[in-house]
């Protein structure tokens, strides 16, 4: 069946027709990843955050379904269904995280970095480090990015300052697509730090950042749709 979106009713039945395939996929043929759909579904259709995170939750616990982890604890963190959670977050996290989620990873190591009396959550550079060095492992180009800049400066009585490991992590990051690493790769051969200097390579990641810079402005740009004659 064809559905016109432009008629509310359609919209209705399909909405609703929907939401029972997920109810069925989830609760009847108990697969995971139609339980998360039903998750994004309560989220996204009928706005209802408090269900969406009951069932991200559930997801989570019952299947292990590290997207359904990655899910509830952000709601935890936000406070979105119910008051914020920060200890439930960064449990959720790091269950995300032992489930290969590179997201879940990357969180959990940020709630380590900071000493925040709202969080509870005891400040522990090298838990952090463990947690943000797994989810650069997995891909995230924002833990090699954060990870390179605590080499850049260093954490004292923890962690020393090293150019070289931060010109590792930043090259790791720039591959993965981080503008900000790709940026910071093109100042460390001009000027020659953690890495023998290089205008030549200093210029090819400029020309690289130039590009990544304009891919994704065109990615926001407005879509222009064509009028019917």
């Amino acid at each position: 069946m064809a559905w016109n979106f432009k008629n509310e009713e359609e919209v209705k039945q399909f909405s609703d027709k929907l939401g029972n395939d997920y109810r069925f996929g989830c609760f009847n043929e108990k697969k995971p990843e139609v339980c998360h759909l039903l998750g994004d579904f309560m989220e996204g259709f009928k706005r209802d955050f408090k269900k969406a995170a009951i069932i991200y939750r559930s997801t989570c616990d019952d299947y292990s379904f590290s997207h359904s982890c990655h899910k509830y604890a952000t709601y935890s963190l936000t406070g979105k269904g119910s008051p914020p959670d920060y200890l439930k977050a960064f449990e959720y996290f790091k269950k995300g995280c032992h489930l290969e989620d590179a997201g879940s990873c990357f969180f959990a190591g940020l709630m380590c970095m900071y000493d925040n009396e709202n969080t509870k959550i005891k400040q522990d550079y090298l838990q952090g480090m463990g947690f943000l060095n797994q989810s650069c492992d997995k891909g995230n180009h924002n833990s090699c990015h954060y990870i390179s800049g605590i080499y850049f400066f260093g954490v004292p009585d923890v962690l020393k300052k090293n150019m070289a490991t931060a010109y590792d992590y930043s090259s790791k990051a720039c591959e993965l697509g981080n503008i900000y690493a790709c940026a910071n790769i093109s100042r460390m051969y001009k000027k020659g730090d953690g890495v023998e200097k290089n205008p030549e390579l200093a210029n090819a990641y400029k020309k690289k950042v130039i590009v990544m810079g304009k891919e994704l402005k065109d990615q926001f740009k407005p879509v222009e749709l064509e009028r019917e004659a």
